[in-house]
């Protein structure tokens, strides 16, 4: 399927500033408790994640980190921020997987610019911005190729990778929506039992 653009979400953040530039966001970042995003000079509060947002999170990338940790594929949390400078936005990402060197932006350690995988478990609160405009933006990002939505109230995943043609800009929807399947990877060749993902998870 190709992926369609989709409305803006209709997010309640705490707190929008606008027209600050990305440095003063950044600094801001630097000191600030909560976390924010930047959108095209604006500063965004982020809603907190509950436990079992953060416990699938977790099972995730303790799973992955430690099936491919002796490979090449690097994996991060949600406390490395991805730019895309194609929006001016600077965004975090539940679970991120490089593959390789991380590629940073300019003199920066705290911003990657090379995502291959991205994994987002859903929040009500963001659950219409992580399917649509955050997706667009992640998609002009030349190294992102596989973008996973994991539901925190079901066992339901939505996997979006990209296919290889001749415009490089088809992506395949499949979903997963029984516990006892497993989630193909085909950026990292693995797979993931959803029962890991969900483990210790009561519905």
């Amino acid at each position: 399927m190709v992926i369609a653009q989709t409305n803006p979400p209709n997010l309640t953040p705490e707190a929008t500033i606008t027209d600050f530039t990305p440095d003063e966001y950044r600094a801001m970042e630097e000191t600030a408790e909560e976390r924010h995003e930047y959108r095209n000079g604006e500063i965004i509060t982020m809603p907190g994640g509950s436990e079992v947002h953060s416990a699938i999170a977790s099972n995730i990338l303790i799973y992955l980190g430690f099936l491919l940790r002796d490979t090449d594929f690097r994996f991060y949390g949600s406390d490395l921020r991805v730019w895309i400078p194609n929006f001016h936005h600077g965004t975090y990402a539940d679970v991120l997987v490089i593959n390789g060197e991380p590629e940073f932006n300019g003199n920066r350690t705290d911003e990657i610019l090379n995502p291959l995988l991205i994994i987002e478990v859903l929040s009500p609160s963001t659950e219409g911005y992580d399917r649509g405009e955050k997706f667009r933006k992640y998609r002009s990002l030349s190294s992102f190729c596989e973008y996973v939505l994991v539901s925190q109230t079901e066992p339901y995943i939505e996997h979006y990778y990209k296919q290889e043609d001749q415009n490089n800009n088809l992506w395949q929807l499949q979903v997963y929506d029984q516990i006892d399947l497993s989630v193909c990877l085909h950026s990292l060749n693995v797979e993931i039992p959803m029962n890991e993902i969900y483990r210790r998870i009561k519905f």
